[in-house]
């Protein structure tokens, strides 16, 4: 996670191996079948309180499989996942907030009641919940469109909102699976920018699937680079650029493109052997 005016490696960043045993989250020589075929292999991956790393890999190497297996979704064939001191996918669930490319708002809610809807499941009572989503909601940009119904959003105030409801159990882990994917060019900078914002002064790890590679720099201190056939990690690569990560007007720093050709190189490479 972006930290002052600069992005900096997170204290408790991962060891070479992708371990390190004092982070948030812990994943640990994951493996994932589906129907007797392998998806994932001996995945591992650490992430520290406060620090954002993005995933980027060829279509079919299983990023989305490995959200869905950290979040509880899916059970993994062998390895461990540890969330704040949970290890069982029964802990997990419910512990740890997801969002996907599709916002999933339920359509017969307002605004209000879908950013609501994780403390419901919660047990919160209705009223602590307003107030809580209250206190949110202008940082969001929602506060005006509370009583609105989805329908009436515009796709990144849908976004926006599906995030509000994402982080308001206040739980440790942020999974995001391509949450701008389906978004035009604009609105994209524009909510990458405001997760930025957003996430700045956050302690949660945060973990972003994406196939923007300029996306991926922008907004994490590690790029995790997958493989296919089955899923697994060939590359961590950390980012470390200047003040103007911030204005997001640094696409043409020769860091920026070093890193980004360097990526693009390795996503290129697996393309070819497939």
């Amino acid at each position: 996670m972006k930290v002052g005016s600069s992005k900096i490696p997170s204290k408790t960043a991962s060891t070479e191996s992708g371990l390190n045993s004092g982070a948030l989250l812990q994943v640990s020589e994951v493996g994932f079948d589906y129907a007797n075929l392998p998806i994932l292999d001996n995945v591992s991956i650490s992430v520290g309180r406060g620090e954002f790393i993005a995933i980027v890999g060829p279509s079919g190497c299983g990023k989305s499989t490995l959200l869905n297996v950290i979040s509880g979704v899916l059970q993994p064939r062998s390895g461990t996942i540890t969330s704040d001191g949970l290890v069982t996918r029964i802990e997990r669930l419910g512990s740890i907030s997801y969002l996907q490319q599709r916002d999933l708002l339920l359509p017969w809610r307002t605004v209000a009641e879908n950013s609501r809807l994780g403390l419901e499941l919660r047990g919160h009572k209705t009223l602590n919940s307003n107030k809580s989503v209250l206190e949110l909601a202008k940082q969001f940009g929602i506060a005006d469109v509370l009583g609105h119904m989805p329908w009436q959003l515009s796709g990144g105030m849908r976004q926006r909102v599906a995030l509000l409801r994402a982080v308001l159990p206040e739980n440790p882990v942020l999974l995001l699976d391509e949450p701008f994917g389906a978004l035009d060019a604009i609105s994209r900078r524009q909510l990458q920018r405001w997760l930025v914002e957003v996430l700045d002064t956050s302690e949660k790890a945060v973990i972003l699937v994406t196939h923007d590679v300029e996306e991926a720099i922008l907004l994490a201190d590690r790029v995790v680079v997958m493989a296919s056939n089955p899923g697994h990690i060939i590359s961590e690569v950390p980012v470390v650029l200047d003040d103007r990560s911030y204005k997001f007007d640094l696409v043409t720093d020769p860091e920026f493109l070093r890193l980004k050709s360097a990526i693009i190189k390795m996503l290129d490479t697996q393309e070819s052997v497939r």
